[in-house]
Protein backbone atom coordinates (compact mmCIF):
# COMPACT_ATOMS: atom_id res chain seq x y z
CA UNK A 1 0.00 0.00 0.00
CA UNK A 2 2.92 2.34 1.17
CA UNK A 3 5.01 1.37 -1.78
CA UNK A 4 2.36 1.78 -4.33
CA UNK A 5 1.14 4.76 -3.81
CA UNK A 6 4.67 6.31 -3.32
CA UNK A 7 5.65 4.69 -6.53
CA UNK A 8 2.58 6.24 -8.11
CA UNK A 9 2.77 9.52 -7.11
CA UNK A 10 7.03 9.28 -8.13
CA UNK A 11 5.42 8.25 -12.10
CA UNK A 12 3.09 10.50 -12.41
CA UNK A 13 6.03 13.35 -11.21
CA UNK A 14 7.68 12.15 -14.10
CA UNK A 15 10.25 9.77 -12.93
CA UNK A 16 10.65 6.33 -14.42
CA UNK A 17 9.97 4.31 -11.91
CA UNK A 18 9.99 0.62 -11.12
CA UNK A 19 8.73 -1.75 -8.18
CA UNK A 20 10.44 -4.59 -7.05
CA UNK A 21 8.80 -8.43 -5.72
CA UNK A 22 9.61 -11.31 -4.69
CA UNK A 23 7.09 -13.20 -7.41
CA UNK A 24 6.56 -11.10 -10.78
CA UNK A 25 3.48 -13.27 -11.69
CA UNK A 26 1.99 -13.23 -8.47
CA UNK A 27 2.30 -9.91 -7.70
CA UNK A 28 0.98 -9.29 -11.07
CA UNK A 29 -2.06 -11.45 -10.74
CA UNK A 30 -2.75 -9.78 -7.19
CA UNK A 31 -2.84 -6.70 -9.31
CA UNK A 32 -0.43 -5.18 -6.86
CA UNK A 33 1.29 -2.60 -8.53
CA UNK A 34 -1.35 -1.52 -11.21
CA UNK A 35 0.32 -0.12 -14.66
CA UNK A 36 3.67 0.04 -12.72
CA UNK A 37 6.33 -1.98 -14.50
CA UNK A 38 7.21 -4.98 -12.23
CA UNK A 39 10.52 -6.52 -11.20
CA UNK A 40 12.66 -9.26 -8.82
CA UNK A 41 14.27 -6.88 -5.85
CA UNK A 42 17.20 -8.26 -7.46
CA UNK A 43 16.82 -6.45 -10.79
CA UNK A 44 14.42 -3.67 -9.35
CA UNK A 45 17.76 -2.73 -7.20
CA UNK A 46 19.78 -2.66 -10.49
CA UNK A 47 17.43 -0.37 -11.78
CA UNK A 48 17.19 2.01 -9.64
CA UNK A 49 19.35 5.26 -9.08
CA UNK A 50 17.50 5.57 -5.34
CA UNK A 51 15.73 2.64 -3.73
CA UNK A 52 12.83 3.05 -1.33
CA UNK A 53 12.09 0.21 0.82
CA UNK A 54 8.74 0.46 2.15
CA UNK A 55 8.31 -3.36 2.76
CA UNK A 56 7.16 -4.23 6.26
CA UNK A 57 9.47 -3.96 8.81
CA UNK A 58 9.61 -7.70 9.89
CA UNK A 59 10.96 -8.20 6.09
CA UNK A 60 13.19 -5.32 5.72
CA UNK A 61 16.20 -6.73 5.91
CA UNK A 62 15.78 -10.14 4.30
CA UNK A 63 13.84 -7.75 1.04
CA UNK A 64 17.33 -5.67 0.79
CA UNK A 65 19.18 -9.17 1.29
CA UNK A 66 17.15 -9.97 -1.99
CA UNK A 67 17.94 -6.49 -4.03
CA UNK A 68 21.29 -7.43 -3.13
CA UNK A 69 24.67 -5.77 -1.46
CA UNK A 70 25.99 -4.68 -5.17
CA UNK A 71 22.33 -3.12 -6.56
CA UNK A 72 22.57 -0.86 -3.39
CA UNK A 73 25.89 0.17 -3.35
CA UNK A 74 26.65 3.94 -3.27
CA UNK A 75 22.82 3.96 -4.21
CA UNK A 76 20.19 6.65 -1.84
CA UNK A 77 18.05 4.52 0.25
CA UNK A 78 15.04 6.23 1.43
CA UNK A 79 13.93 3.93 4.19
CA UNK A 80 10.24 3.67 5.31
CA UNK A 81 10.29 0.94 7.33
CA UNK A 82 9.04 0.67 11.33
CA UNK A 83 10.19 -1.94 13.18
CA UNK A 84 6.26 -2.66 14.59
CA UNK A 85 5.16 -5.63 16.69
CA UNK A 86 1.18 -5.65 16.24
CA UNK A 87 0.76 -9.28 17.34
CA UNK A 88 -1.59 -7.89 20.60
CA UNK A 89 -3.04 -4.99 18.51
CA UNK A 90 -2.66 -1.41 18.76
CA UNK A 91 -0.91 0.39 19.84
CA UNK A 92 2.08 -1.75 18.33
CA UNK A 93 5.39 -2.46 20.56
CA UNK A 94 8.85 -1.87 18.38
CA UNK A 95 10.85 -4.97 18.21
CA UNK A 96 13.99 -2.72 18.24
CA UNK A 97 14.20 0.86 20.47
CA UNK A 98 16.35 3.16 22.27
CA UNK A 99 19.78 1.72 21.85
CA UNK A 100 19.56 0.91 17.91
CA UNK A 101 16.65 1.61 14.88
CA UNK A 102 15.97 -0.33 11.99
CA UNK A 103 17.25 2.23 9.99
CA UNK A 104 20.57 1.95 11.83
CA UNK A 105 20.06 -2.16 11.02
CA UNK A 106 19.76 -1.57 7.51
CA UNK A 107 22.72 0.63 7.38
CA UNK A 108 25.31 -1.75 9.20
CA UNK A 109 23.47 -4.67 7.08
CA UNK A 110 24.43 -2.23 3.91
CA UNK A 111 27.49 -0.06 4.64
CA UNK A 112 27.75 0.80 1.07
CA UNK A 113 24.15 2.27 0.90
CA UNK A 114 23.44 5.79 1.77
CA UNK A 115 20.29 5.17 3.65
CA UNK A 116 18.26 8.01 4.77
CA UNK A 117 14.73 7.47 7.30
CA UNK A 118 11.87 9.74 6.13
CA UNK A 119 8.57 9.79 6.03
CA UNK A 120 7.67 6.80 8.77
CA UNK A 121 6.04 9.89 11.04
CA UNK A 122 2.78 10.61 9.00
CA UNK A 123 0.30 8.06 6.75
CA UNK A 124 1.31 7.31 3.35
CA UNK A 125 -1.78 9.82 1.97
CA UNK A 126 -0.02 12.13 3.90
CA UNK A 127 3.98 11.24 2.75
CA UNK A 128 2.62 12.15 -0.89
CA UNK A 129 0.14 14.74 -0.03
CA UNK A 130 0.96 17.03 2.69
CA UNK A 131 -1.39 19.65 2.24
CA UNK A 132 -4.35 17.02 3.28
CA UNK A 133 -3.36 18.83 6.34
CA UNK A 134 -3.99 22.22 6.92
CA UNK A 135 -1.22 24.66 8.20
CA UNK A 136 2.37 23.60 8.75
CA UNK A 137 3.42 20.98 10.10
CA UNK A 138 7.02 18.93 10.09
CA UNK A 139 8.72 15.77 8.64
CA UNK A 140 12.24 14.48 9.62
CA UNK A 141 15.29 13.46 7.64
CA UNK A 142 18.03 11.05 9.04
CA UNK A 143 20.71 9.84 7.88
CA UNK A 144 25.06 9.52 7.37
CA UNK A 145 25.55 10.63 4.15
CA UNK A 146 24.70 14.57 3.36
CA UNK A 147 24.40 14.35 -0.47
CA UNK A 148 21.65 11.30 0.27
CA UNK A 149 19.55 13.59 2.26
CA UNK A 150 19.61 16.45 -0.55
CA UNK A 151 18.14 13.58 -2.56
CA UNK A 152 15.90 12.74 -0.56
CA UNK A 153 14.91 16.49 0.65
CA UNK A 154 14.27 17.33 -3.17
CA UNK A 155 11.48 14.25 -3.19
CA UNK A 156 10.02 15.66 -0.30
CA UNK A 157 9.88 18.83 -2.29
CA UNK A 158 7.94 17.16 -5.06
CA UNK A 159 5.68 15.74 -2.66
CA UNK A 160 4.76 19.21 -1.80
CA UNK A 161 6.79 19.40 1.64
CA UNK A 162 7.96 23.12 2.02
CA UNK A 163 11.76 23.04 2.75
CA UNK A 164 11.02 24.66 6.48
CA UNK A 165 9.15 21.87 7.19
CA UNK A 166 11.50 19.24 6.84
CA UNK A 167 14.15 19.21 10.05
CA UNK A 168 17.48 17.04 9.53
CA UNK A 169 18.02 14.85 13.11
CA UNK A 170 21.99 13.78 11.39
CA UNK A 171 23.33 11.17 11.25
CA UNK A 172 21.16 7.72 11.15
CA UNK A 173 20.79 7.09 14.45
CA UNK A 174 18.24 9.70 14.64
CA UNK A 175 15.63 7.00 13.37
CA UNK A 176 15.57 5.69 16.83
CA UNK A 177 13.16 8.79 17.64
CA UNK A 178 11.31 8.88 14.09
CA UNK A 179 10.35 4.84 14.87
CA UNK A 180 9.92 5.31 18.67
CA UNK A 181 7.65 8.09 17.59
CA UNK A 182 5.33 5.87 16.25
CA UNK A 183 3.79 4.48 19.68
CA UNK A 184 2.20 7.90 19.83
CA UNK A 185 1.07 7.85 16.22
CA UNK A 186 -1.09 4.90 16.66
CA UNK A 187 -2.35 6.23 19.91
CA UNK A 188 -3.59 9.74 17.93
CA UNK A 189 -5.02 7.22 15.78
CA UNK A 190 -6.71 5.92 17.83
CA UNK A 191 -8.20 9.28 19.48
CA UNK A 192 -9.12 10.53 16.07
CA UNK A 193 -10.36 7.87 14.13
CA UNK A 194 -8.19 9.15 11.31
CA UNK A 195 -4.61 9.06 9.82
CA UNK A 196 -5.27 12.27 9.07
CA UNK A 197 -2.96 13.78 11.02
CA UNK A 198 0.38 15.54 11.88
CA UNK A 199 2.58 17.08 14.30
CA UNK A 200 4.33 20.86 14.00
CA UNK A 201 7.53 21.30 15.74
CA UNK A 202 7.52 25.04 16.44
CA UNK A 203 10.50 27.05 17.14
CA UNK A 204 11.57 30.58 18.28
CA UNK A 205 11.72 33.05 14.99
Amino acid sequence: MVGRAIASRLSGLGHEVVVGTRDVEKSHSRGDAGDLRLLTFADAGAFGDVIINATNGANALSALNAVGEKNLAGKVVLDLTLPLDLSSGLPPTLTVANTDSLGEQVQRDFPSARVVKSLTTVYFEVMIDPSRIPGEHSIFVAGDDADAKAVVRSLLAQFGWPENSVIDLGGIAGARGVEMYSRLFFELYQAFGTFDFNINVVRPR
